[in-house]
């Protein structure tokens, strides 16, 4: 999902922080076996998540949908000395690859997964996060919104993911369930007194939300 032009994508990568080993390995596996390799956060937006878990060093992380497990990896890298990583995941299968990859990268004690709906599991939870990182299904975005925010701490930080949806968030007319979903919580976002929000252009559209 590239939105500027081939060249001026390849330059922006080549002047970004190389992907760790690691992340390469999984990004080749995910590209080789996965049915929906797109789904993977990549390099830029993957060196974007670590910029923020470096920033805030958060010591809570949430994560809803957790794919392969590349973008957890990712915000692993800047966690507190103390920090951990809840990410939840609804496919069993694709849960076990990122278990996999967790243990590979020794993180099996600091990023725990769980297979679990979305909706249903975030009103069990306790915790207050620093970090969010949302990239699960665009038709639930507002329900795992309304359902974080107040688990998030003052001046800690929601990333949610695809919210250009390959561009179809600007027509009017969108039929695609996604895209007008998207379009609802872009909407809801920008006019949400609680959060100050910055939708960046980045690979498929990145909101940045920090609440007030």
């Amino acid at each position: 999902m590239e939105f500027l032009p081939k060249p001026i994508q390849d330059y922006a990568e080549a002047h970004t922080e190389p992907e760790p080993e690691l992340l390469q390995a999984l990004a080749r596996e995910t590209w080789v076996q996965s049915l929906y390799p797109r789904m993977l956060s990549g390099h830029l937006q993957g060196r974007l998540l670590a910029a923020f878990s470096r920033m805030l060093q958060p010591r809570r992380v949430l994560e809803v949908g957790t794919f392969t497990g590349y973008s957890a990896l990712c915000l692993a890298e800047g966690l507190a000395p103390d920090g951990h990583i809840l990410t939840l995941e609804a496919d069993p299968e694709t849960a076990d690859v990122a278990r996999r990859w967790f243990a590979t990268a020794g993180l099996q004690d600091r990023i725990t997964c769980i297979t679990a709906n979305a909706v249903t599991h975030l009103d069990t939870l306790t915790e207050t996060y620093d970090l969010v990182f949302i990239d699960a299904r665009k038709e639930e975005y507002l329900a795992y919104y309304e359902a974080i925010l107040p688990r998030v701490r003052p001046g800690g930080v929601i990333l949610t993911d695809n919210v250009l949806w390959s561009g179809q968030v600007v027509e009017k007319s969108a039929t695609d369930p996604a895209a007008k979903s998207l379009q609802a919580f872009n909407i809801f976002v920008v006019q949400d007194p609680r959060v100050f929000n910055v939708l960046m252009p980045v690979r498929d559209g990145i909101q940045l939300i920090i609440k007030r």
